[in-house]
């Protein structure tokens, strides 16, 4: 019997090749997933990630090879999620790039910790946030000041050091969710909720000193 290249199979024979264990059509069909996905990683990281320019040839190469054999693990993990709507190289290929975009980021933030989101020291970021581009008067900067004053004050009084970690690090140094919530051992809904509920007591200890959304609006955008 000849073997199904990879471009000939179809939705059916994909699926029907990759679950029959142990038989030479599985072994053949995870061989050809496995090249189709480190050959679309690949093109990914060395044309989409401007941020790996700086990678040689065969560092992509090793990169992607990496990520495709998790690729094609997670893909089989989920063959009964497959519904048929696209074709199923689409499909896998969909699941290796968020793969790579999902481990690239956690690479990123690999030594992000929670230890440096304390109540000590100031909230610089607040500061290059909201500059303005245009030359405010001398007036606005000393308003402006005593603002960014009383929100640093604000972050640090209002909230629960739970809540004051999740929300510096989500809204002032854009960690990403996924990344936030393992590193505090929680799940997204979770810190959904908390970044919700810190925003929200930030508000009210704001308002009940006469500083609204609108008013902080206003004084930062011009």
């Amino acid at each position: 019997m000849t073997t199904l290249k990879m471009t000939d199979r179809t939705n059916e024979q994909w699926i029907a090749a990759l679950r029959h264990k142990g038989e030479a059509a599985q072994s053949d069909a995870l061989e050809d997933l496995r090249t189709r996905l480190k050959r679309s990683i690949y093109f990914y990281l060395s044309q989409d990630r401007s941020d790996l320019r700086g990678l040689a040839a065969h560092e992509l190469a090793h990169l992607a090879d990496d990520l495709a054999q998790d690729a094609t693990l997670r893909v089989i993990d989920n063959l009964d999620k497959f519904r048929g709507e696209s074709r199923f190289t689409t499909w896998a290929t969909k699941i290796g790039i968020r793969l790579a975009i999902s481990d690239l980021r956690r690479s990123r933030y690999k030594d992000f910790s929670l230890d440096e989101l304390t109540a000590d020291g100031d909230l610089l970021p607040i500061s290059e946030r909201w500059s303005s581009t245009a030359a405010p008067t001398p007036e606005k900067v000393a308003e402006r000041d005593d603002v960014r004053d009383k929100i640093e004050a604000a972050l640090k009084e209002a909230l629960t050091e739970r809540q004051y970690q999740a929300l510096v690090a989500v809204a002032l140094k854009g960690i990403p969710m996924d990344v936030l919530a393992e590193r505090m051992g929680t799940n997204r809904n979770a810190l959904y909720k908390l970044i919700h509920d810190a925003r929200r007591k930030l508000k009210t200890h704001l308002e009940a000193q006469g500083i609204s959304t609108e008013y902080m609006m206003n004084l930062f955008g011009n």
